[in-house]
């Protein structure tokens, strides 16, 4: 059959898709092959620039979960020789902490301030809710805003985290209700007994 007789008048195309050239014995390079490479590394270099991201953020994970699970495992001990350092601080408003006993307990008073632990509440602080429980209330004219008047239990903190909120008493502004002023407009009292 020549190729004249199937219409066809053009030498047939042979195309050498041999990966090593057969003369050299070297890797050929095409420019599908270079393209493929190139999107390969740059396919690869993404995940790798992902993973190494990826990795970062759990490490900081990992410091700040740390950090956190410290500072709950050092409130969680604290919070239970709250009741202890109370004891110690009444012991002390009654003149009884002397001797051995005030020694042990300087040294279990700096041991837990190096821990973080700080006690709040003054006579005298503005009231804040967030931070003081109030125990009793009052109004009084000595005072502009609710007050603190007294301290009945100190509050305790580690940094920002309130461990116990003080326990106060609290004053508001204002005079002292008395029964007169509190039976009606006109200030009288009736007693005729009728309800």
């Amino acid at each position: 059959m020549t190729p004249r007789e199937n219409g066809s008048e053009q030498e047939p195309v042979i195309r050498d898709n041999r990966k090593i050239d057969p003369e050299t014995g070297a890797a050929r390079e095409t420019a599908e092959a270079a393209d493929e490479a190139a999107d390969l590394l740059a396919e690869r270099t993404a995940d790798l620039q992902r993973l190494q991201a990826e990795f970062s953020n759990y490490r900081k994970r990992v410091e700040r979960d740390r950090i956190t699970v410290k500072e709950h495992a050092v409130a969680n001990v604290l919070s239970e020789l709250l009741p202890v350092l109370d004891d110690i601080g009444r012991a002390r408003d009654h003149g009884e902490l002397t001797g051995g006993f005030a020694k042990v307990s300087e040294s279990l008073e700096a041991a837990v301030g190096k821990l973080g632990l700080t006690t709040y509440g003054a006579k005298g602080d503005p009231f804040d809710p967030t931070v003081h429980e109030a125990l009793l209330h009052s109004y009084s004219a000595d005072v502009s805003e609710p007050t603190c008047i007294e301290i009945l239990q100190p509050g305790y903190r580690i940094g920002d985290r309130i461990l116990r909120p003080a326990r106060v008493a609290v004053a508001e502004p204002g005079e002292d209700e008395t029964p007169e002023e509190s039976t009606g407009e006109t200030g009288e009292i009736d007693d005729s007994g009728d309800n």
